[in-house]
């Protein structure tokens, strides 16, 4: 007997807010399947409000409400079935984050969960990774945002440990990450990986994808330490527009970049991996996990 359910995920960061819908395919005797079925991206930046003035702005409050009641349409057009909507760093450290969530509630009947760091960063490692990695490697878990950084270390197919900085492309953009905060990530990176003989690095979020798509490499094949910091080189001779019109790179992706670019870098620097893998996962496939799971608290459409 098959069953096809659609669930769906609303992942609201700090530089875009993503609806993501997947097929839940259920089969007696298989294991339950998860596959993607439509990703709508709006790239309101709320990060660029909420770090530098503090709050989010009435221009984005407004697109906030919009695009929540797009989604809801959209959700209700797929029959989705069973969703979640979570709000991580910009909506976290928002002095009006809270005003905001009403707001959406009251228009779109959408009730966003603001989740902390560490919850953001255990969803994130709680995707099914198995089909991406190898069971008998170490690696260490990047998940770079607009407002900050999940990092977990994965050996034998389990999530060791967990952390997430406040350093991301958004905050990087505007000169907001202060030189202790590399030093904090560059000592826990060290002490969690420096014992293991060998280690890689997964990479999810949207420049790495990016990255990965340009690379022409096969799904599955690693991207390596030199062709990344080639590629940063590449990207940092070119200015701001010519990344747009030459590269083709979406305007809210051609600034972005670079400082994501930076992190994955360090990353692999600090723990001496040499290749780093891009399964295309991040936190709206993890959501759609728990919610299916009942890992976490779900709405029903």
């Amino acid at each position: 007997m098959l069953s096809i359910k659609k669930y769906a995920a609303i992942d609201i960061g700090s530089n875009a807010v993503r609806l993501l819908i997947s097929n839940v395919i259920e089969e007696k005797g298989k294991p339950v399947v998860f596959k993607k079925n439509s990703l709508v991206r709006v790239p309101i930046r709320l990060g660029a409000d909420v770090f530098i003035k503090g709050r989010i702005s009435k221009e984005n409050t407004q697109r906030m409400l919009d695009t929540m009641l797009a989604f809801k349409l959209l959700m209700k057009s797929h029959k989705v079935v069973k969703y979640k909507a979570c709000a991580t760093s910009a909506m976290r450290e928002s002095k009006n984050g809270s005003d905001v969530v009403n707001a959406v509630f009251d228009h779109a009947g959408i009730s966003i969960d603001v989740i902390d760091g560490e919850e953001e960063a255990a969803i994130i490692a709680a995707t099914d990774l198995n089909k991406f990695i190898d069971p008998e490697k170490v690696y260490l878990y990047v998940d770079v945002g607009g407002g900050s950084t999940e990092f977990s270390v994965i050996t034998k197919g389990e999530r060791i440990v967990s952390r997430s900085f406040k350093i991301g492309t958004v905050r990087l953009l505007n000169d907001m990450v202060k030189k202790d905060a590399w030093t904090e990530l560059n000592t826990w990176i060290k002490e969690h990986t420096g014992h293991y003989e060998k280690i890689s690095v997964i990479g999810s979020g949207g420049n790495i994808n990016k990255i990965f798509k340009v690379s022409g490499k096969a799904l599955g094949k690693p991207l390596t330490y030199f062709y990344l910091t080639t590629y940063y080189n590449t990207l940092q001779s070119y200015s701001y527009e010519e990344r747009i019109t030459e590269l083709s790179l979406n305007q809210d992706r051609a600034d972005v970049i670079i400082p994501a670019m930076r992190i994955y870098l360090f990353a692999m620097k600090w723990s001496g991996a040499k290749h780093i893998y891009v399964p295309k996962i991040g936190l709206a496939d993890g959501i759609i996990k728990s919610v299916y799971f009942n890992t976490v608290s779900s709405n029903t459409q």
